[in-house]
């Protein structure tokens, strides 16, 4: 008898994914959340008045609001055991040479220079709290595009920065949108200027490594008119006995007639708490696409927004959950139709298995004067035995008559009689299982980047390994 097996999933090596580097850094605040901490990394980043004074105001708004009753149960994370800024030894590089070989060794094992290389118009990379790394092609430089670190742009490019940020997503949102308003550090900057369409993609990376500590990257992209973009995020961290934090946000603006794929694989590891939220402002005639893959956390609260704001906007998301042993994801999304002729569609996958808890949670609004708009919902959850979860819990809210509203879900287990037919073709138990479920996320992986299409087939048999007997 094999005594090694493993049988669930926090048994498992991640692999790469989960190679720690030694826990070094040039500063780092205490544990918590004080004026004084907030005051700590503002004078860390030499930031304009303007923006600490921000700081200082979400801050007072995180304690001020509580967290959301209707969510998983996130009690165990405690903000004042948490470090909210951790400074790497480096400074922003803008060639890989120039980044500290552990931590380029890092992105090299997880693929980010071979990718840039072959496939991207522009990279940044995050290690913790602030950008290591960032690039973009000579040419696209020419046409206006900007692409940099949101410290950079602070500095560079204020009154933009100023105009746009935390605008789609005030701190008042919610708790943790005030507490990404106090502690925010690192993230991407993208302008795509009028008519210009980016046809390779921009990517970011974003890596926690400091046990114990939290990422609160920003991400802001402004599309504007008739122009177009695909945008990737890649995200991961390696496990510890501590709890860590995610507490993104995420600020898109679609402007007239343009276009915006946003492309995402989180893969984070079972001690971390995702509480991201992001948000898209969708003008007139203009397209938002979100791709997304959620497969790592402890607890994941994610439900991508779109505001359809202009006659006949549009939005899709494509999504999937894999919530194995000891997780609860929480996610799913969200569209506000408020104009007429509006359009969505939201596909969103599911997959629990070790009693995992998968839980879509979406919610529709058609506005008084969004006549003629239309939205289609789709969720498929696949249980792969008798412990797992998985819940669907929508909400319609529907102000007009002049609407065309489709929302339909599934839950369902593997068949047997399907794993008997694969294995009486050759396959063991472990790969008939593998196959159906590759063929169940099917319509996500192909909407994916190759490279991200193949990261996501990995973590699928990362997860399904040894799940047997």
């Amino acid at each position: 008898m094999n005594t090694n097996k493993k049988t669930m999933i926090e048994d498992l090596e991640r692999g790469l994914y989960d190679i720690k580097d030694n826990f070094d850094y040039s500063y780092k605040t205490e544990t918590g959340l004080t004026p004084e901490i907030i005051l700590q990394i503002s004078e860390q980043k030499n930031e304009p008045v303007w923006m600490t004074e921000f700081r200082l105001k979400s801050l007072q708004i995180y304690h001020e609001l509580d967290v959301p009753p209707w969510g998983p149960d996130i009690s165990e994370l405690d903000i004042n055991n948490i470090v909210t800024y951790v400074k790497p030894k480096t400074d922003l590089n803008n060639t890989w040479e120039e980044v500290p070989n552990d931590i380029k060794n890092t992105f090299t094992r997880l693929g980010i220079p071979e990718a840039e290389h072959k496939s991207l118009a522009g990279v940044g990379a995050q290690y913790d709290s602030e950008v290591v790394y960032h690039s973009i092609k000579e040419e696209l430089v020419k046409q206006g595009v900007i692409y940099t670190d949101m410290e950079s742009a602070l500095r560079e490019h204020e009154q933009i920065i100023k105009e746009y940020f935390m605008t789609c997503i005030p701190p008042r949102d919610h708790k943790f949108a005030a507490l990404h308003g106090a502690v925010w550090s690192g993230g991407s900057f993208v302008y795509i200027p009028e008519g210009i369409h980016v046809d390779i993609p921009l990517q970011s990376y974003f890596r926690s490594n400091a046990p114990g500590a939290g990422q609160f990257e920003h991400t802001l992209i402004i599309v504007e008119k008739g122009a177009s973009l695909h945008f990737i995020e890649g995200c991961s961290a390696p496990k510890y006995s501590v709890n860590n934090l995610h507490a993104g946000c995420v600020e898109l603006f679609v402007k007239e007639n343009a276009r915006l794929r946003y492309s995402t694989i989180e893969n984070w590891s079972k001690n971390m708490f995702n509480l991201n939220t992001k948000r898209c402002i969708v003008e007139k005639d203009g397209l938002i696409e979100w791709v997304s893959g959620s497969f790592g956390s402890k607890v994941s609260m994610l439900y991508p927004m779109s505001v359809l704001k202009g006659e006949r906007a549009r939005a899709e998301f494509t999504g999937v959950t894999f919530a194995g042993h000891g997780q609860v994801l929480d996610t799913g999304a969200k569209v506000i139709h408020a104009a007429p002729y509006t359009t969505s569609v939201i596909n969103s996958k599911s997959i629990s298995k070790d009693g995992g808890k998968a839980i879509y949670r979406g919610a529709l609004k058609v506005a008084a004067n969004a006549h003629h708009s239309k939205a289609t919902i789709s969720c498929e959850s696949l249980m792969l035995d008798n412990k797992s979860v998985s819940d669907t819990i929508p909400a319609l809210v529907l102000l007009n008559d002049e609407v065309d509203i489709g929302h339909e879900a599934k839950i369902g287990r593997i068949s047997d009689d399907a794993i008997f037919y694969l294995m009486s073709r050759g396959l063991s138990e472990t790969d008939a299982r593998a196959m159906i479920v590759r063929g169940f996320v099917e319509p996500i992986a192909k909407e994916l980047p190759l490279e991200y299409a193949v990261e996501m087939n990995n973590l699928i048999k990362l997860e399904l390994e040894g799940t047997i007997g």
